[in-house]
């Protein structure tokens, strides 16, 4: 019986979720000449399943390397323990949790910093309670985990809480010893509640080129209010995560 793409396609997807494609074949998978050798059906068959698998995110075809299988996200990302507050009283950061959980190594220059002044857009400012257009102070971050981009994170802060402190410095890094909520905590505006919503959406070309993303890979898109413990927002940012490198995981109490 000849099979058609979408049979190939289910084969593939059933061997290389099973593991039987990464060695050895370095990750990819057999030449589309092999394939259509093996299940005995024209190259164009396979094309068209490879497409499929290519539109479900398990492939990426590359140029010079063949079709490469997509590895399961190389890290998980905590949820509420990411910014459990002994963490970052002692140093530690919310992408350092991350890595630490993973088992994975990181150095200060895996993050970029970028801070500026401007004006708040309609998102921020409705956030921080500001009208649209008021200052606030932007730090857009993007980090690195060996050297490939993970995510970019900017957040917005009132240029009265913040100036003159570590977050406001150009300095590549988190700002200073525990990071950004550390500095809050020093200021007297300890973070206490953090709101968190996410959803997921193809990246834009300025995203595709920032994080490096293979052709069909989604981002995930954070966005965090943070407030003291009497309700003050202290912090609005938004994140683009690439949903290649993150298993997003959260540990919680269930409310009664």
């Amino acid at each position: 019986m000849v099979i058609g793409y979408r049979e190939l396609a289910g084969i593939l997807r059933e061997r290389i979720e099973s593991g039987i494609y990464p060695e050895p074949s370095h990750n990819t998978l057999p030449k589309h000449a092999d394939l259509a050798a093996e299940f005995d059906i024209n190259v164009k068959t396979v094309r068209m399943a490879v497409r499929l698998l290519e539109a479900e995110g398990l492939v990426t075809a590359i140029r010079r390397r063949g079709t490469v299988i997509r590895r399961p996200p190389a890290m998980t990302r905590l949820g509420a323990e990411r910014y459990a507050k002994n963490k970052w009283r002692s140093g530690v950061v919310a992408f350092a949790a991350d890595r630490e959980a993973s088992g994975r190594s990181w150095e200060r220059g895996d993050q970029t910093n970028r801070v500026r002044l401007v004006e708040a857009d309609a998102e921020a400012a409705a956030a921080l309670g500001l009208p649209e257009g008021a200052p606030v102070y932007e730090r857009a971050r993007l980090v690195r985990d060996q050297g490939s981009p993970t995510h970019k994170l900017t957040s917005f802060y009132r240029p009265e809480d913040v100036q003159g402190t570590p977050l406001v410095s150009p300095e590549p890094g988190p700002a200073g010893h525990g990071g950004g909520f550390a500095v809050l905590a020093s200021i007297g505006l300890e973070p206490d509640v953090i709101t968190e919503s996410l959803y997921s959406r193809m990246p834009t070309p300025d995203e595709v080129a920032e994080l490096e993303l293979p052709t069909g890979v989604p981002v995930v898109v954070l966005k965090r209010k943070t407030s003291t413990r009497e309700g003050r927002i202290i912090e609005f940012a938004r994140g683009v995560h690439s949903s290649l490198h993150f298993e997003w995981t959260y540990t919680f109490k269930i409310p009664e």
